[in-house]
């Protein structure tokens, strides 16, 4: 297996806001970069509710893992941030929709603040498809 890194890119999720990769291949997996709910075709937050947002989010995650050459099913970790704790159990129906079965494992954490004052922010590990 080939220890080289392959930067993943596509026009089908936000570009990065600064000097980083949409995701990075290595080893037969994929580190995908924080998402946020920017619709890649206008390149605005649109949602303005928590679940409409996560929603959006895993629209983008999934456009990366799917450029890389991986899907949501072969995700193993992810890390979601949010700008309000409270909202958890609204962000985690939207989630549990994506992941419903045998989902991954999860950290979620409250920040102070996201990029373009999104209200989550969801970055991911997963194996490339076979």
């Amino acid at each position: 297996m080939s220890s080289s890194r392959q930067v993943v890119s596509t026009n089908k999720a936000p570009a990065a806001l600064g000097p980083y990769s949409q995701g990075i291949v290595v080893n037969g997996m994929v580190f995908v970069s924080g998402q946020i709910p920017i619709n890649p075709e206008t390149g605005e937050i649109e949602a303005k509710d928590i679940r409409g947002q996560t929603e959006q989010v895993l629209k983008n995650l999934e456009a990366v893992l799917v450029a890389s050459g991986s899907s949501i099913a072969n995700v193993v970790k992810t890390t979601c941030f949010l700008d309000d704790i409270n909202e958890w159990p609204a962000m985690n129906e939207a989630y549990g929709k994506v992941f419903h079965t045998a989902p991954p494992a999860r950290s979620a954490f409250e920040v102070a603040k996201l990029p373009k004052n999104a209200k989550v922010e969801i970055e991911a590990i997963a194996k490339l498809n076979e």
